[in-house]
């Protein structure tokens, strides 16, 4: 394991349930309510997809312009509440100094925008990342590769030499279709077993070397299955 690389929300920080807030407060502006199922298939998406989602779900023409309008509300009603703090995940922010004192390099990968991005970092603390790779910096972003590929391309590494550590299905795929080994630590929705992934409840007591055992481990099952 030369390098971890880490998702944002949900994962290092607990700010699925400040969507929820965001997202009922937009669903509200436009006249709806936002039902648990509807919200649980947006979890990991990118802003174009998420907004697909509500404006189909709401019964909405797909108009672009309104559609970019609502995304920058959204984008900007939440970051007001990413101002107030965000809850760290357990076991997160203290593997996050362990590696960072060992001087293990750490990227960021999330599907959310920069600008978002950015809010939070001041929150988590960009001096624990090596690089920072949002979803409106890539083509394409979660559950395709690119996202991770970026990451690992600016750490100067394979992918398959970094542990993805993702909590989401959309997020699980895009580090497995990158070829990262995945730790899975799901938060609000289940994610599926693989043989290139490793499930843990939380983060919670985990350790570097743990990490390692876990990330040797994958690309063992990895190698086996391409064999």
């Amino acid at each position: 394991m030369k390098a971890v690389l880490w998702d944002m929300d949900g994962t290092l920080v607990d700010s699925e349930k400040v969507w929820d807030v965001s997202l009922a407060a937009l669903y509200e502006k436009l006249g709806g309510v936002l039902s648990p199922a509807v919200r649980a298939s947006m979890v990991g998406s990118v802003a174009e997809n998420t907004m697909r989602i509500v404006y189909t779900d709401l019964g909405l023409d797909l108009d672009p312009d309104a559609m970019a309008d609502s995304s920058r509300w959204l984008n900007d009603y939440t970051a007001e509440l990413f101002d107030g703090g965000l809850p760290w995940c357990a076991g997160a922010h203290e593997l996050l100094e362990e590696l960072a004192a060992e001087g293990t390099p750490m990227a960021l990968v999330t599907n959310t925008q920069r600008a978002l991005t950015e809010r939070a970092l001041n929150g988590i603390g960009r001096h624990y990342f090596a690089a920072t790779v949002c979803g409106d910096e890539v083509v394409n972003g979660k559950p395709a590769p690119d996202p991770y590929l970026r990451a690992a391309e600016l750490l100067s590494l394979a992918p398959r030499q970094c542990l993805a550590v993702e909590d989401s299905v959309t997020g699980t795929a895009a580090a497995e279709a990158a070829g990262c080994p995945v730790l899975v630590v799901p938060n609000d929705v289940d994610v599926p077993g693989g043989s290139g992934r490793s499930h843990l409840n939380s983060l919670a007591g985990m350790d570097a070397a743990r990490l390692r055992r876990i990330h040797a481990d994958l690309v063992g099952a990895i190698g086996e299955r391409s064999a």
